[in-house]
């Protein structure tokens, strides 16, 4: 008998989009989903005790994937031999031996499930599942991140039609809706999307925050919240003026330091006051900021923002963002998005819009 869900989740906050999909199915099927973290580009540090308490999965499952820099035989397809023709037959190896490599790394046998999403099938993953010929869902990686880096054709400029049409086939791999095997890819909103493909369905987040009941919005926060009685007790420090800075893996260490120094010293007034600053780490944000601001409160990074939304009473007056799309902030009064104009003034422009390079 076959499994109903099975989601494969790379950051927090793919497993909250999860949540959100699983608890907006009848009462009668949830519960059924099996939940997959890849451990390859985050610390998930103890959600799977929690996940295995919750009532929305049937199972959890750790997934010890694999980048392609694990395996050397694959480096030799990264050379660029200055001829098309010739690069595209590498390209094929590569995408075919990349997907056999990482078979005794996947923890689970997807054949066994009806629908499987995949968040990131850029991923290793996603070359998996189009070598076993396996269809699945893509879910994009963030909250509307194609508005602002199509990765699917940012990686592919030049013959982009070429390439697509070779992955529409299955000789090489593209993500987000561009595979054979990927059946569709859910965004948040296809208006903001400048390059349309047309496996993009759109799926509100909105409208699924919006059916949350508060039962459901106390499951969210158990399974996410590690030390609710410590978290609490961060924000009610200080005073009434909270804005709260959202960071972000940006740049190298020093120059994220100087990035959120500068956002502290020029967003950090309410009315010409000094407002309480708290630092929201992104969850695969490596600079330590409780040295770097030890006179402000720094929360955990093990949780997605959005949680705050269902905090009782919670309110900020400020929310800081450089990158990080605000749409799903709902708890503050203020929200700042300081955007790629902001980033400009800290490394070079082609670094972060790629975009406008496609």
């Amino acid at each position: 008998m076959m499994k109903e869900r099975i989601y494969v989740c790379h950051t927090y906050y793919h497993v909250y989009v999860t949540c959100l999909k699983e608890l907006a199915l009848p009462k009668e099927r949830q519960g059924r989903a099996t939940l997959v973290l890849s451990t390859m580009s985050n610390d998930f540090g103890n959600l799977k005790e929690r996940a295995d308490r919750c009532p929305l999965f049937e199972e959890v499952v750790m997934f010890d994937e694999k980048e392609d820099t694990f395996f050397p035989e694959l480096a030799k397809y990264h050379t660029d031999r200055g001829n098309l023709f010739v690069n595209m037959l590498a390209r094929i190896k590569y995408t075919k031996l990349l997907g056999r490599l990482q078979k005794a790394y996947v923890p689970v046998d997807f054949r066994q499930y009806q629908d499987i999403y995949v968040f990131c099938d850029s991923d290793p993953v996603g070359y998996y599942l189009s070598y076993e010929k396996i269809p699945y869902h893509a879910v994009e990686d963030g909250l509307n991140c194609i508005q602002y880096y199509d990765t699917a054709r940012y990686d592919n400029r030049g013959h982009f039609g070429l390439k697509a049409w070779m992955a529409a086939r299955n000789l090489i791999f593209i993500q987000n809706g561009y595979g054979k095997y990927c059946l569709d890819m859910e965004i948040n909103d296809k208006s903001v999307v400048p390059y349309p493909c047309k496996k993009y369905i759109e799926v509100p987040r909105a409208k699924l925050v919006e059916r949350l009941t508060e039962e459901d919005k106390d499951t969210l926060i158990r399974l996410f919240i590690e030390n609710l009685d410590g978290l609490l007790g961060q924000l009610a420090q200080g005073a009434e003026d909270k804005i709260l800075v959202l960071s972000e893996p940006l740049c190298d260490l020093d120059v994220r330091r100087r990035i959120f120094t500068d956002i502290i010293r020029e967003y950090g007034e309410i009315d010409g006051r000094r407002g309480q600053i708290l630092i929201k780490p992104h969850p695969r944000d490596v600079l330590d900021y409780t040295q770097v601001f030890p006179e402000h409160i720094v929360l955990s990074g093990m949780f997605p923002m959005e949680i705050l939304n269902f905090i009782p009473g919670l309110r900020f007056k400020r929310v800081i963002s450089v990158l990080t799309v605000p749409g799903g902030i709902k708890f503050a009064e203020e929200v700042l998005f300081l955007g790629e104009d902001f980033l400009d003034k800290y490394e070079a422009p082609e670094l972060h819009r790629q975009n406008e390079q496609i």
